[in-house]
């Protein structure tokens, strides 16, 4: 049998603690949220391996997948959240980033395009008692602004760059964080509303799975 609270230790102490993860809070959640409860039943013995898992054969060839653990970690901790942060999330797939962010923060709005993940994520969260997570569907593009603004937004997978629309939901100070896909090696981004405008900056490399509805549009060039 597979001892899975002994996997997720040492997903912790061998992913997360050595990639500059300092934010306590992120560790106990992550610690405390068993991922393997997110994962279909054939990826259960692949949840807490240092890769993205698959949990869903929509979005592209590849399919959906959860980020690796230690991506995540960094991108949650980029995020700066306060214990009273109102936080949408961004192509939830299973509800375990919005788990995990839900241990940190006041309120998640998990928003997901894909109606069977959305009801496995809701189905999930409720078996581990997160009531402050509220799973939506729609569109992962246009955001969820019936809940906004938002004092952070995540986005959860690689994006050729993130819609207006989603800024545009950002309370003044708000922050977004995503992986922008930039070829090989992508970039974690920060964006923070100013007032009117947005201030950006590149955090450190990373991979994700794609996200659809957030393709690179092709430019053609003579």
């Amino acid at each position: 049998m597979i001892d899975f609270a002994l996997q997720r230790k040492n997903m912790v102490e061998s992913q997360v603690r050595p990639s500059d993860v300092t934010d306590r809070r992120i560790v106990r959640a992550m610690l405390d949220v068993p991922r393997e409860a997110f994962v279909p039943a054939a990826y259960k013995t692949l949840a807490y391996m240092d890769d993205a898992v698959r949990v869903g054969d929509t979005g592209g060839a590849g399919g959906r997948a959860m980020m690796a653990p230690r991506t995540l970690a960094k991108l949650l901790q980029l995020a700066s959240f306060e214990a009273s942060d109102v936080v949408l999330t961004i192509g939830c797939a299973n509800g375990y980033a919005s788990a995990v962010i839900a241990r940190i923060v006041q309120t998640v709005v998990a928003l997901e395009s894909d109606a069977e993940l959305a009801a496995s994520a809701q189905r999930t969260l409720g078996t581990l008692s997160a009531d402050n997570v509220a799973v939506v569907t729609g569109p992962l593009a246009e955001g969820y602004a019936a809940e906004g603004p938002y004092d952070a937004i995540v986005i959860e997978g690689a994006v050729g760059e993130p819609p207006r629309a989603l800024l545009d939901q950002l309370k003044d100070g708000g922050r977004l964080v995503a992986v922008v896909d930039q070829g090989p090696v992508g970039k974690a981004m920060l964006w923070r509303r100013l007032g009117d405008g947005f201030d950006s900056r590149a955090a450190f490399d990373a991979s994700a799975p794609a996200l659809p509805g957030f393709e690179r549009p092709n430019v053609f060039a003579l």
